[in-house]
């Protein structure tokens, strides 16, 4: 071969993989299947937008997105047979929850699902190709997309954000703006921690001394030593949401079709509470709101009928307020020794045969799982609630136990073996897989960078397959404890907030990380233009 031949021979190469290239389509989360067809749509301002009375709410948000980012005016019509330059969103019943189909053709842009959830993924994946993967004129006022077909589904059905505010509040304009990224990367669980040790942040009209009282703390354990750390803050920090707020939200997320599942930590993360009613405690002494971080002091005596006369009046107006068929009840870190140093609550354990502090946990867990269930509720609780011993703290006899969870509770999996889910998942247990060394937001870059987020399998290793169902999804954790700013929750959830959508979403054989890095540079674009001050890209790979 000649060298001009073989020049020649590189040079359609470099072309054509110039060309394949240039026709990829970069979406996150990457949907399921999509094709790339020959031809163009052209939306201009004598595009029209088919509606009808299931589709005008939908159907309004894509034309105000015209409106706003590209100054393009179209135009709205109830009429159900144009031939061209329309977009519809259509129904088909045998299509699965959450599942849509996306036609781009030469005439018309066609969204399919059986429900408006799906339509709303749609427009999502719409406004993706729209915005970062089309040819805009800004002087002629059109947009070129690419004529595709998108079959898209998402992979697991609870594909969830949690963020504590417990710790640190963080108010209703920070919450609006992580539902709005949750939506446009097709998460539908805000998992909102809202009750913990350092504050208490839901108003309860008939408790109003938890947020007199336990929205505050004096002081605040800052320092780079975190959880050794000697330094104070020497400031107050305070707030809380009202009712009327927490209705604000809820609606807020409902219209981007994600589920609220407040938090509501019982028996233990309760010192908040019992600053508040010391009486709820089980050395029932008067403490304060704590500055430091770590595991409070004191838990809710679950052997008085008072306390727990008090937690079913707490769930009856989180109930009223919130529609989430899942309630969370925490149930994580409780220290026993609390209770073992309690006479009455020997007592009580002796009376009811319980023989250890796990079975009274376990037991007093269930009466609030039969209670949720009385509501029409499920209950859900991180996994020591089933008495699995995850701390060093713990006397592994006080976590043995004979009593049996609830069938009906989800497992929230974030700590441990993972043949502790095993186990979970194959006694039938639904399971949201939250391992901590994985998904926990607040954990440095250099100890989860994005590669290793991205990597994530909510499926355990070696979990067999007929069990594979029992993983209903993923949760991602953004604790609060050393996030004290706006910004250090931006930093430690962007780009990570990404991957872990895409892993909710997306087939594991549809993944690559390469292909994830790329369709990145979209979303770092939309979060430059929205403040949202992201890790870039030499921070979120380990630091050597």
């Amino acid at each position: 071969m000649t060298i001009k031949s073989l020049f020649l021979l590189c040079f359609l190469t470099v072309l054509n993989i110039t060309n394949i290239t240039s026709q990829e389509i970069h979406i996150t989360p990457r949907p399921q299947k999509l094709i790339i067809k020959s031809g163009v749509f052209k939306i201009n301002n004598e595009t029209q937008i088919v509606f009808n009375d299931s589709s005008k709410k939908i159907v309004k948000d894509l034309q105000n997105y015209f409106s706003k980012e590209f100054n393009i005016t179209t135009k709205l019509t109830e009429y159900q047979n144009l031939k061209n330059n329309f977009l519809v969103f259509q129904i088909d019943e045998s299509f699965t929850d959450e599942a849509y189909d996306l036609t781009i053709s030469d005439n018309n842009i066609i969204i399919c699902a059986n429900s408006k959830k799906g339509w709303f993924y749609g427009l999502q994946t719409l406004k993706q190709l729209c915005s970062f993967n089309a040819y805009y004129s800004k002087y002629e006022k059109y947009i070129e997309v690419k004529n595709l077909k998108i079959e898209d589904k998402p992979s697991f059905k609870w594909r969830a954000f949690m963020l504590d505010e417990a710790r640190y509040f963080k108010g209703m304009e920070q919450v609006k703006m992580l539902l709005d990224e949750m939506a446009y990367l097709k998460m539908n669980v805000f998992h909102w921690h809202l009750v913990d040790d350092q504050g208490w942040r839901i108003e309860i009209k008939k408790y109003p001394k938890l947020t007199e009282i336990g929205s505050k703390r004096k002081s605040t354990q800052i320092g780079p030593l975190q959880w050794e750390s000697p330094i104070q803050s020497a400031e107050p920090h305070e707030g809380f949401y009202t009712q009327e707020q927490i209705k604000e939200i809820i609606k807020y997320a409902a219209d981007r079709h994600i589920s609220i599942v407040p938090e509501i930590e019982m028996p233990g993360h309760s010192t908040a509470a019992i600053a508040s009613y010391s009486w709820l405690g089980t050395s029932k002494k008067e403490i304060e709101v704590p500055i430091k971080f770590g595991v409070g002091k004191d838990v809710y005596d679950v052997t008085n009928p008072r306390v727990y006369q008090f937690l079913t009046d707490v769930l009856d107006e989180v109930m009223a307020l919130f529609p989430s068929k899942v309630i969370h009840i925490g149930g994580d870190e409780v220290k026993y020794n609390h209770w073992k140093a309690s006479t009455s609550v020997l007592k009580y354990m002796n009376e009811k045969k319980l023989k250890t502090p796990a079975d009274l946990q376990v037991y007093f867990t269930n009466s609030i799982s039969k209670y949720l269930q009385s509501k029409g509720r499920r209950m859900m609780g991180w996994n020591e609630i089933m008495g699995h011993n995850l701390h060093h703290y713990q006397d592994k006899k006080d976590t043995e136990t004979s009593q049996k969870l609830a069938k009906e509770t989800i497992i929230h999996f974030w700590k441990g073996d993972v043949n502790l889910a095993t186990t979970a998942a194959s006694n039938g247990y639904e399971i949201v897989n939250s391992l901590h060394s994985y998904t926990y937001l607040d954990y440095k870059y250099k100890n989860l960078p994005l590669s290793k987020a991205y990597s994530f399998n909510p499926i355990p290793k070696d979990l067999d397959k007929k069990y594979h169902n029992k993983i209903i999804g993923l949760g991602c954790q953004m604790w609060g404890e050393w996030i004290p700013t706006n910004g250090n929750m931006h930093y430690q959830t962007f780009p990570r907030i990404a991957a872990y959508a895409e892993i909710g979403w997306t087939n594991i054989d549809r993944k690559d990380f390469k292909y994830f890095k790329y369709s990145l540079k979209n979303l770092q674009k939309r979060w430059t233009h929205k403040e949202i001050y992201f890790a870039s890209d030499e921070f979120v790979e380990k630091n050597k």
